[in-house]
């Protein structure tokens, strides 16, 4: 879904980023405003998951922090990733050192989940984007065709969860100790 404003003139990232949040959240670039669809059950389920095994793996050696939903603005852009890792460094902190509200950077890794209404090949561009501004890795998930293709340097690389492909899917630097599959992400929709 695009909106646009009434008048037909673009719209300032400023303009937008002073507007008030809407759920679901809408996204900038370009002057086009876009608003996510409502997240619906395959999708619920899986950027819960996700977030939770990523956060159980990389919280507690303080490597990254996995955070469903975060607004991240950059590069004239401002996205809503179904799940944003950010390598703990790169954490915002404000004075009293805890989590700031805004965050002004590029993901370390951005993982889309796909639902029914949405466009795959915009869902891909926004990984292909962050990753020309220093993104280290892309994850887009689908589960119409249950896949995961993993966007890093090169050519993305297409999982299928079939039986028995347990290959591992690339992760970010420093979890390379955690094996995760195409085929353990949608077996959490089994309930």
């Amino acid at each position: 879904m695009f909106a646009t404003t009434e008048d037909k003139q673009a719209l300032s990232l400023e303009v937008f980023l002073a507007l008030p949040e809407t759920k679901p959240a809408r996204e900038y670039y370009h002057g086009i405003v876009t608003q996510k669809p409502m997240p619906k059950g395959k999708h619920s389920i899986l950027q819960f998951e996700l977030a939770s095994a990523i956060n159980q793996q990389a919280k507690p050696q303080k490597l990254a922090y996995a955070l469903p939903e975060l607004r991240c603005t950059f590069a004239e852009r401002s996205i809503v990733p179904d799940i944003a890792v950010i390598r703990w460094e790169n954490l915002p902190r404000d004075i009293d050192g805890e989590m700031a509200d805004q965050f002004l950077r590029y993901p370390d890794w951005i993982i889309e989940i796909m639902s029914p209404e949405q466009s795959v090949t915009l869902g891909m561009e926004k990984i292909i984007f962050c990753l020309q501004q220093g993104t280290e890795l892309g994850w887009l998930i689908d589960p119409s065709a249950k896949s995961v293709t993993v966007f890093q340097t090169g050519l993305p690389k297409v999982h299928i969860a079939t039986e028995g492909n347990n290959e591992p899917l690339a992760v970010i630097k420093g979890l390379e100790r955690w094996s995760i599959s195409a085929v353990d992400i949608f077996a959490w929709l089994k309930v």
